[in-house]
């Protein structure tokens, strides 16, 4: 197996954003631009055209969350605030999750199409997931939605296993190690978001 330097790269960098998004530090966002930039690179030499391109979308929806991270350091995590672990499931909780899987499979079907009908892509089903739902994903992280680690966690199972499947093992251990963080990172934004919504004496 033959190691690819772009690909330890990106996984080093992929790694700090995610701590960094962990802390919800606004450094995450400059790491990000240099790690997408050297994405479009590796993704396109491996034939990941969806995953390619959503790296041009992550860039500009970067400087936009760094714009908005910025300009509102103290802003918690926005969320369900409730005490009960349960409660995410609730009907109010679940709306923004709903919208966005809404769009997510509208998204899906379109690059799905894109992908079939104008490129060679060998995974087009699920580049075509996984760049759906990152789209939504990063759009929430930008406006530091809670709910934005849940699309996290599914994204990142199944792009795990498909870097596996691309000969891309760095990548496909660092979104597995995602996943871990994800979980841990829900619990903690959800915390800030709790403590956030208590009134102050």
């Amino acid at each position: 197996m033959q190691f690819n330097t772009l690909d330890i790269i990106t996984t080093v960098l992929g790694l700090t954003y995610i701590l960094f998004e962990y802390r919800a530090s606004a450094w995450m966002w400059i790491v990000g631009i240099v790690m997408q930039l050297l994405g479009i690179v590796l993704y396109y030499q491996k034939g990941l055209y969806a995953d390619c391109g959503m790296e041009f979308y992550y860039l500009s929806v970067s400087f936009y969350g760094l714009w908005q991270w910025v300009a509102k350091p103290k802003q918690a995590p926005k969320g369900e605030k409730t005490s009960d672990i349960w409660s995410v499931f609730s009907l109010p909780s679940m709306w923004p999750v709903v919208w966005m899987l809404s769009g997510m499979v509208a998204l899906w079907m379109l690059i799905y199409w894109l992908l079939v009908t104008f490129t060679d892509s060998t995974v087009p089903l699920a580049d075509s997931f996984t760049t759906a739902l990152s789209l939504l994903g990063v759009w929430a992280l930008a406006h530091k939605m809670l709910e934005q680690w849940l699309v996290w966690i599914v994204v990142d199972v199944v792009s795990s296993v498909l870097y596996a499947t691309k000969d891309l093992p760095f990548k496909s251990g660092l979104y597995a190690l995602y996943v871990v963080i994800a979980v841990f990172g829900y619990f903690r934004w959800r915390r800030l978001a709790q403590m956030s919504s208590k009134p102050r004496m």
